[in-house]
């Protein structure tokens, strides 16, 4: 009955999508979300920025009602592989809602490395032992761990990875000669490569990608089962009740179906996914299984 009874109610305050730094593939999902769960829920609904450890734990730690909502990327789930100390656990602390959209990393290497392929990629890099440089944008971000994938599946290639604190300065090493190769994410990258300040190798994705048409997967290019993927998911604390989870699912869903959304996120080479909550978690769970290994035979930790 109190379940019935909180979802007739439901919304009866203003909901609060908490989500990462301001102009974050999250935060353009959530602030593309938010108009129009606004109108269909009949309640004004804010975005709220937050750092990503106090993003999530103070999501994880409100209230179960449903007007607290998490619209945030794969560290609810990576960063508790990272640090031994992570204050939520993403299972027992979260309630998925969707898996909004994905984009994966790409491959791109400075334009006088000698290789055309990831192949020859390979090739060099187990003739140069040490000397290729991969450029992150910090320790325990998605290029490094797409990184470290792929140097353990291509027979633990000897490639140094040199992290810098942030995105920007790491692609301006790239593209000044000074690092050799990076896992970067897609959105960062595309109008370098198509400029030829960098090269394109691969997509990270499991399949080819409407985001890179024409550009093969790590797989088709010689790793097969390579996968890694930026996901954007929507979670609510845990035991919000499941009729409200089931309202917000179908109120997501909609709002990212609809053309306006999609050639947003496109713009920012996003794939729009909207999944069902289950989904959502099958995601997480196979992320976890994937990367723990990565993580513990690297020795990777979070910054």
């Amino acid at each position: 009955m109190a379940v019935s009874v909180c979802a007739q109610t439901y919304p009866s305050k203003t909901i609060r999508i908490v989500t990462g730094p301001a102009a974050s593939g999250s935060d353009i999902v959530a602030r593309l979300l938010a108009p129009g769960l606004s109108a269909s829920l009949g309640q004004p609904v804010v975005v709220e920025n937050r750092a990503g450890i106090i993003a999530v734990e103070s999501s994880a730690k409100a209230p179960p009602d449903g007007h607290t909502l998490l619209v945030y990327g794969s560290v609810v789930w990576m960063e508790p592989l990272l640090r031994a100390n992570a204050p939520w656990d993403p299972v027992r602390d979260f309630a998925p809602i969707t898996l909004a959209a994905r984009s994966p990393n790409i491959l791109v290497v400075h334009p006088s490395l000698p290789v055309k392929t990831v192949k020859d990629l390979i090739a060099l890099a187990k003739s140069k032992p040490g000397e290729l440089r991969y450029a992150s944008a910090g320790s325990g971000t998605t290029a490094q761990l797409a990184a470290e994938l792929f140097k353990s599946m291509a027979g633990k290639l000897d490639i140094v990875h040199v992290p810098y604190k942030g995105l920007t300065p790491a692609l301006i090493d790239l593209m000044s000669g000074r690092v050799h190769l990076s896992f970067a994410v897609a959105a960062s990258v595309v109008s370098q490569t198509k400029s030829g300040k960098m090269k394109a190798l691969a997509v990270t994705s499991a399949q080819p990608s409407p985001l890179t048409p024409g550009l093969p997967t790590m797989a088709e290019a010689g790793l097969p089962g390579y996968e890694s993927v930026l996901t954007i998911g929507a979670f609510a604390p845990a035991k919000t009740p499941p009729a409200i989870i089931t309202r917000l699912n179908q109120e997501m869903v909609q709002i990212l179906n609809t053309a306006a959304v999609k050639d947003n996120l496109l713009a920012t080479v996003t794939e729009v996914v909207g999944s069902t909550p289950e989904q959502l978690l099958a995601a997480g769970q196979a992320d976890m299984a994937r990367w723990s290994k990565v993580i513990r035979e690297a020795g990777i930790k979070s910054d």
